[in-house]
């Protein structure tokens, strides 16, 4: 490597998200004498990610679930954008919220382009219409549409189902996606890979998301804001990653948090925002002896090699290169790649077990974007206790208050609500048909 760095360009879009108002919502079950959601009030600003993290039987759930009502709400208000939703049809108002549970929710009878079309079949789109969408999304999920439109999910694997699950919840284009436990029911190896790819796909739709989860970690990963249950869906702290893991409220919050904070705090930074190094890149079929000179002449110990495309395929030692005639096309499987989107403690995983203590950085197409090392990833740790408190103010998070219609709120949602309304007329139209067919009702919720 060299001392020459390189920035990843970093995607951009625009904010299709609505935001979400939860104005003194409690939720009490008969025959129990605590509520199960306590008088919450709750900003979850337009096109962000809020995570609702806390023990088992806090109410996180359930607060998640009355947002599209599949659980009314005892007392209080929900609010879309700038309507009060807690009055209309629940059946129209979850065709207009995306809803992903674990192992995708896919109905076993159905195809994968049937699972994603129901909404907007329900909806009255046309056949034309949901097939380029259909195909639109698995592109978008990283699933080719020649090869799995026409399957069933009983030949998916884990993480394909929930890939078709949260293409299925777009598909209508809602402002918000509400996920339970999106990623509890796959392996370890796959879960990060899942996470990885709902990161990519945010920073292109730029939804408002909220998801539930017992696992900080993830919380930490994939949240713009994060909030903190106790029992009661009593709320303890609604703040930002980087504050929380720095300026936990309480022993309550310190103790959900656990151990080693510093390293979780590298779930707050991505590859791509830090610098790169810049590396020697030659193609296949060029000689071991005029890589060498490369890398000699450019003061590195490696050259990468990398395909027509970009995409890396070998990262050849100067000891390896003196002893290669010609470099050949073959892909290394040991190759330790890291794409931009994924967080420092990813990428730091992946380079304790290399010989060389860096990896390989990946952009869009996976083209080869430079090199990071672990000393980029230590600078990050110490960097980000100082930039905690530099973050933004935390939206209004509380229990047993109101609060009136938010300014600052209703003008981030205008501009999606116009984007919709033609969608929305599209829905009233379609309600007495979708009623009709119990079963993909049943989907929409």
């Amino acid at each position: 490597m060299s001392d020459t760095t390189t920035t990843i360009e970093q995607p951009s879009a625009e904010v299709s998200g609505r935001p979400i108002r939860l104005d003194d919502v409690t939720k009490r079950y008969p025959g129990q004498t605590k509520p199960a959601v306590d008088g919450i009030t709750l900003e979850i600003p337009a096109g962000k990610v809020v995570m609702f993290v806390g023990p088992s039987g806090c109410g996180k759930t359930t607060t998640l679930k009355m947002i599209n009502r599949l659980i009314e709400p005892t007392n209080g208000r929900i609010v879309l954008g700038d309507e009060d939703v807690t009055q209309i049809d629940g059946d129209e108002l979850r065709r207009r919220i995306g809803y992903v549970i674990q192992a995708g929710g896919l109905f076993p009878h159905m195809t994968v382009a049937t699972n994603i079309g129901l909404v907007p079949k329900m909806l009255g789109w046309s056949k034309e219409r949901i097939a380029a969408r259909v195909d639109e999304l698995l592109e978008l999920v990283s699933l080719d549409p020649d090869t799995y439109r026409d399957r069933y999910p009983r030949e998916l694997s884990g993480g394909q189902q929930q890939r078709v699950g949260v293409a299925r919840a777009l598909a209508a284009d809602p402002p918000v996606l509400l996920m339970d436990e999106p990623f509890g029911a796959v392996d370890p190896i796959t879960r990060q890979r899942l996470q990885d790819e709902l990161i990519r796909i945010q920073e292109e739709v730029q939804k408002t998301m909220v998801i539930v989860t017992h696992d900080f970690d993830e919380a930490v990963k994939l949240g713009d804001w994060i909030v903190v249950f106790e029992e009661g869906a009593r709320i303890v702290q609604y703040d930002t990653p980087e504050r929380i893991l720095a300026e936990p409220a309480n022993e309550f919050v310190e103790n959900f948090i656990g151990s080693g904070a510093g390293l979780k705090q590298l779930t707050l930074r991505r590859v791509r925002d830090v610098d790169v190094a810049d590396a020697v890149v030659v193609k296949p079929g060029t000689t071991g002896k005029d890589a060498l000179q490369q890398a000699e002449n450019a003061g590195h110990g490696h050259v990468v090699v990398v395909d027509d495309r970009e995409r890396p395929l070998q990262w050849l030692s100067r000891r390896q290169l003196s002893r290669i005639d010609v470099i050949d096309a073959r892909l290394d499987p040991a190759l330790p790649v890291v794409s931009g989107a994924a967080t420092l403690n990813d990428a730091l995983d992946t380079m304790l077990v290399t010989s060389v203590g860096a990896a390989l950085v990946t952009g869009r197409r996976e083209r080869f974007e430079g090199v990071i090392d672990v000393e980029t990833v230590m600078e990050a740790i110490r960097d980000a206790r100082a930039n905690a408190a530099n973050s933004e103010g935390a939206p209004v998070g509380m229990n047993s208050g109101s609060i009136g219609l938010t300014p600052s709120l209703i003008a981030a949602g205008e501009a999606a609500q116009a984007a919709h309304a033609g969608d929305e007329a599209a829905t009233a139209t379609a309600t007495d048909d979708a009623r009709a067919d119990h079963t993909e009702r049943g989907a929409a919720g």
